[in-house]
């Protein structure tokens, strides 16, 4: 059984496996790109403080970098080959799915494409982050479900729960996807599916394990909530509900998301799609309820999983016989349209070379985000300075009096800057580093007493509320990062003038 729900036409394992290896060797040889990136460092900040929850994301991003950590050591290079590993896999599996789906070699082929060449997958892919293993973890589900709509063992329930389960321990979305599958096999009238106690079963096995991390949310006043309202009124940019499908041409590509459209299409409509009907409707219900709320375009990503394998199997069936040759050129048009796309989406070329290929193509830089940017995209100014920065508060450090140097703190605006301080700032001399952002609000102010704290950035009238001296002891430039991290401050304050308590608690923002 187990075997036939892999793969259940077995063909050759060149064609199977020929282009996942492909994709993982292209993101391996690629993996270093501008640098390590805001989050990475974020990552590998709560894997040195293991919980069941953090402020904005569920543990298992962080189990996983401490678990890496242990074996690599901290290294951000050997995180973003477990990231090239999700991708491989995630082409090996929606192509088992297409073949699932009743497709033959040309379906399966196609959806490994479709999926190779999603522009959003080549970017979320690139770099160490919950968001490819989510994409797997659809992936995954995607391939489970159509095994259980085809007739599969009852028992696949369990495992489509408890896969879930460790889903959503790394992202919250996965619970849209259980819900449409819900809500699609009720469409579809499968009521045969909810006679079985196996699909029960399945569901406890996701609520236990989902049950720490609510626990851990219920301790901690619900901060993922908070978190997310300031996030939508704040930070995230509003599209609309038009806006925002139509931002998915982008995401999966003109051509990759006109197939998608078109898998979904095959999954409501087609007389052989009939049993698989309950994945279109989830499908449909996850993009309605992204496109209805603040979201960012790519939080729709996972949900091409559930598309581009029935893409592959449509095309296959409304193309056979003389219209299978224009057909596969179409394909191939879509295939080579990453390699126009793949610099703008990720760090291939360098920032110069950047910069006059996006204006070439009339691209201009971009973020989903509300933030001001400069000459790069925010994905790829977010790779830029943090080494740089790390050195520049360092330089201020040694410059200060030994006495004061051995009771120094230092405090960053945000999870970035104070991740590169942990990440870099070890071998430069520097301790660890504090900030109000999200989890390292939790985490506290360790040992610091505020006697001396090097804060970087910031207004100065707005630290003398706090400290009774504010002096500049040195700045931090850098070329290519995002302007708000540009020609900082790097403020010597002195003095806390009110309780530790009190300045902790003003400090705190969840964004």
């Amino acid at each position: 059984m187990v075997s036939t729900m892999i793969d259940p036409k077995p063909t050759g394992r060149p064609l199977r496996w020929g282009l996942p290896l492909a994709v993982f060797a292209f993101f391996a040889s690629t993996a270093s790109g501008y640098g390590v990136f805001r989050d990475e460092l974020y990552y590998i900040a709560c894997a040195r403080h293991l919980d069941w929850g953090y402020v904005d994301h569920p543990p298992l991003v962080a189990v996983i970098a401490r678990l890496a950590g242990w074996v690599f050591g901290p290294s951000w290079i050997a995180l973003r080959m477990l990231s090239a590993a999700a991708a491989a896999g995630t082409v090996l599996l929606l192509g088992d799915t297409a073949r699932a789906l009743g497709g033959g070699r040309w379906a399966r082929l196609m959806a490994q494409v479709l999926t190779a060449t999603a522009p959003v997958y080549v970017s979320l892919f690139s770099i160490y982050s919950m968001n490819g293993f989510d994409v797997l973890i659809w992936a995954g589900l995607a391939r489970i479900t159509v095994s259980l709509l085809s007739g599969g063992s009852p028992r696949l329930w369990l495992a489509f729960g408890c896969l879930a389960g460790v889903g959503l321990e790394n992202k919250f979305d996965v619970a849209l996807l259980g819900a449409g599958i819900v809500g699609g096999l009720v469409l579809a009238r499968r009521w045969d599916l909810f006679r079985s106690r196996w699909i029960w079963l399945g569901g406890l096995c996701a609520a236990a394990l989902f049950v720490p991390h609510v626990l851990w949310q219920a301790l901690h006043d619900w901060p993922t909530r908070e978190f997310v309202a300031n996030a939508q009124r704040d930070k995230i940019t509003p599209l609309g509900p038009i806006g925002f499908v139509a931002r998915q041409f982008l995401m999966a590509g003109p051509v990759g998301f006109s197939f998608a459209l078109s898998g979904l299409f095959w999954l409501l409509t087609a007389r052989d799609a009939l049993r698989y009907r309950p994945l279109g409707w989830a499908a449909l219900a996850v993009l309605g309820l992204l496109a209805l709320s603040v979201s960012k375009p790519y939080y729709f990503a996972p949900a091409l999983t559930l598309l581009f394998p029935p893409a592959g199997a449509a095309l296959e069936a409304w193309t056979s016989g003389r219209f299978r040759r224009p057909s596969r050129a179409v394909a191939m048009v879509a295939a080579a349209s990453i390699l126009v796309v793949a610099p703008i989406v990720k760090p291939l070329l360098s920032e110069d070379r950047s910069v006059r290929y996006a204006a070439s193509l009339g691209v201009r830089p971009g973020t989903d985000e509300n933030h001001r940017l400069g000459r790069l995209p925010q994905f790829f100014s977010d790779m830029h300075g943090w080494k740089e920065l790390a050195a520049s508060v360092a330089a201020v450090h040694n410059a200060l009096p030994p006495a004061d140097r051995a009771k120094a703190c230092v405090y960053g605006q945000n999870y970035g800057e104070a991740g590169a301080i942990d990440y870099f700032g070890p071998a430069l001399g520097l301790p660890l580093a504090m900030s109000g952002h999200n989890s390292y609000w939790m985490w506290g102010p360790g040992s610091c007493t505020g006697e001396v704290v090097l804060i970087i950035g910031g207004d100065r009238s707005d630290h003398l509320e706090h400290f009774a001296s504010v002096e500049p002891g040195g700045e931090f430039r850098c070329n290519d990062c995002m302007p708000y991290e540009n020609d900082l401050t790097l403020w010597v304050a002195r003095g806390l003038t009110v309780s530790l308590a009190t300045a902790w608690k003003a400090s705190k923002h969840y964004d």
